[in-house]
């Protein structure tokens, strides 16, 4: 049984992610917010395999292509956040939120439930964003009747 293209870029942008945070958790650089921010990559990375799979496919009308791109994202963002939920829990739970950078969403001191929840909504408005600069990227081999 093959997964859905969306599924499959989901799933390898959450093992993009978890890798990456493992290695700059592990690397002691986890504390650096600006290299948080380079997780836009593998998002990007993996709207883009599932609208270049789509071109492929002769799927090119624009709003098909948006939808299996946010679905893609949207896919990638929520196992990411599960993963970290579940990693927090391991850590030591509340304990181990105050070691993460929770001042920079909450300014005070948040709960795992709501540390995540602040990086969900932080994570499908760019993910969300990065969908439309993938679109723009990928316009010109789509056609706008759709």
């Amino acid at each position: 049984m093959k997964l859905p293209k969306e599924l499959a870029n989901g799933i390898l942008i959450f093992a993009g992610i978890a890798l990456y945070f493992f290695i700059m958790e592990f690397s002691g650089l986890s504390k650096i917010l600006y290299l948080r921010a380079l997780n836009a990559a593998f998002v990007f990375y993996g709207i883009s395999r599932t609208l270049d799979s789509n071109i492929k496919e002769g799927k090119i009308g624009y709003v098909s292509n948006l939808l299996s791109a946010a679905i893609t994202a949207i896919i990638g963002v929520l196992l990411s956040i599960a993963g970290l939920l579940t990693y927090i829990y391991m850590r030591g739970g509340d304990a181990y939120i105050d070691q993460l950078s929770g001042e920079f969403l909450f300014g005070g001191k948040p709960t795992a439930n709501e540390y995540c929840i602040g990086v969900l909504f932080e994570g499908i408005a760019s993910s969300l964003i990065l969908v439309f600069v993938a679109m723009q990227f990928w316009r010109k081999k789509m056609s706008t009747a759709n």
